[in-house]
């Protein structure tokens, strides 16, 4: 009994120690990856992503019928200006059939060429609508445009110098120049001035469209970039 009493005091007597608890072991094979949660403007982020692949086409194949539109109209002005130059002539009436004044463009080389660079420009631009209905199509597509606008820029360049020097002649023939003594002839030709200047005017207004061309292929690379 004694015994036992004394064991019981002992059990009393000494500090109660708590063993700590085991560190949970990690099982690497098998370990989850954190979640990050989207931030709160997720969905609204991915809807606007959305709405711009979806505008883009659209606006591109805007920019492509504008493309087309321009195209052949400016087509049409080239082809005329270069008809109307090659069929503009006049015959002065004289007293007899044997000395008779006339004026034709094969008269003057320069007016010669500008027939010759606009019957160019305008068969380039009727060959160049089915690369501009590719792009009507592919909006998205980027060699049609490219091969346009390089083509573009150079038939411009070619358009605007036969422009300014078959400008040059028809001041010429209408202004004449008293330093060099050319007397102006379209006061005897009266018919061919206003056909060659009505010439002139239409391959101007061809050269602007082929500028604006130039700019609206430029304008949908840059976008695509």
């Amino acid at each position: 009994m004694d015994i036992e009493k004394a064991g019981s005091r002992r059990e009393e007597e000494e500090p109660i120690v708590q063993k700590p608890n085991p560190k949970p072991k990690l099982d690497k094979g098998k370990g989850k990856a954190h979640v990050f949660a989207p931030p709160m403007n997720y969905s609204r982020i991915m809807e606007k992503h959305k709405q711009e692949k979806v505008s883009m086409p659209g606006w591109k194949r805007g920019v492509a019928i504008v493309d087309f539109v321009l195209r052949l109209i400016a087509a049409i002005t080239a082809m005329a200006a270069a008809a109307k130059m090659a069929t503009t002539e006049e015959t002065l009436p004289f007293f007899t059939q044997f000395l008779q004044f006339s004026a034709d463009y094969t008269d003057l080389p320069t007016l010669s060429s500008f027939v010759v660079v606009n019957s160019i420009v305008g068969g380039y631009l009727t060959l160049s609508l089915p690369f501009s209905i590719v792009c009507i199509l592919r909006p998205l597509a980027v060699p049609p445009r490219l091969f346009l606008v390089l083509c573009d820029t150079a038939m411009m360049g070619l358009t605007m110098i036969a422009a300014s020097a078959s400008a040059a002649i028809v001041y010429l023939a209408h202004n004449g120049n008293s330093s060099s003594n050319w007397l102006p002839v379209c006061q005897q030709f009266g018919d061919f001035c206003q056909g060659t200047s009505g010439a002139v005017v239409a391959s101007f207004i061809a050269a602007a469209l082929l500028m604006v061309l130039v700019i609206l292929s430029a304008f949908a690379l840059k976008r695509s970039t």
